[in-house]
């Protein structure tokens, strides 16, 4: 059994482990402006809604028992799925099977970070400011596994084209980018062509000289535009009030 609508992962993983973004359209019973298969329930939309929204997500997965939500912070915190309720995190990392590390995203980068056995899971949730922080580099120092082991697929975010920040943004990648990293980091901003000191931003390219920085080469997905697709994708930075898509991976319960 799959999830309706989702976007599964297109990278070389074990066949135990299961990653994908879930669409806004589907089975899901949220209302305007949340409609359909909104899974947050801190963006104002019905609880009972979102409760029956998160039970179906879990029917729908093979293998799969519990997911461990996040209240997200875009700080640089990754806890063990399975040992707080919801704590205050933007990452979680587990080497269980049947429990699902996963990440609410409507514009903000989610990732999803595998070893090459299949031996350790994790997902991880990116904006701005959490990528600036160092939200990556404490994901990766989660894994036993070196990190030029680990794989990563990079789910759908906001594009350059349509995100756009301040120079103190740019500035602040700048600052925390290493003498090697910091030509490329530069590029990854491009001058607005009517608003001074404002930029257009690449999220998937500093997500990739981070995991670069790393050693980590094995970087899949990347390209899809929240902003740009709204029958298939919540924007907060398009509709404002707006419910959020879920990124996640989980290793099959085979027993």
């Amino acid at each position: 059994m799959t999830v309706p609508y989702a976007i599964y992962a297109d990278w070389p993983v074990p066949d135990t482990i299961v990653a994908f973004t879930t669409c806004r359209m589907g089975s899901g019973s949220s209302q305007f402006p949340y409609e359909q298969f909104n899974l947050a329930n801190h963006v104002g939309d019905v609880a009972e809604t979102v409760t029956a929204n998160r039970k179906a997500l879990i029917q729908c997965c093979d293998g799969l028992e519990t997911i461990q939500w996040l209240e997200q912070v875009h700080g640089t915190r990754i806890v063990t799925a399975g040992e707080q309720l919801c704590p205050a995190a933007d990452g979680s990392i587990s080497s269980e099977s049947g429990i699902a590390c996963a990440v609410m995203t409507a514009d903000c980068l989610p990732l999803v970070l595998c070893d090459q056995q299949g031996r350790q899971i994790a997902a991880v949730h990116a904006g701005w400011r959490g990528l600036a922080d160092g939200v990556i580099e404490a994901a990766v120092a989660k894994f036993h596994s070196p990190a030029d082991n680990l794989m990563v697929w990079m789910g759908p975010a906001i594009s350059q084209q349509n995100y756009e920040v301040g120079e103190e943004v740019r500035q602040q990648f700048i600052d925390a980018a290493t003498p090697t990293e910091k030509k490329r980091t530069s590029l990854a901003f491009t001058r607005h062509l009517s608003k001074k000191n404002h930029f257009l931003v690449d999220l998937y390219q500093l997500a990739r000289i981070r995991l670069g920085a790393l050693s980590v080469s094995k970087i899949y997905g990347g390209g899809l535009c929240t902003y740009a697709d709204p029958q298939r994708f919540y924007s907060y930075r398009r509709d404002g009030v707006t419910g959020r898509m879920v990124t996640m991976i989980y290793k099959k319960n085979v027993d």
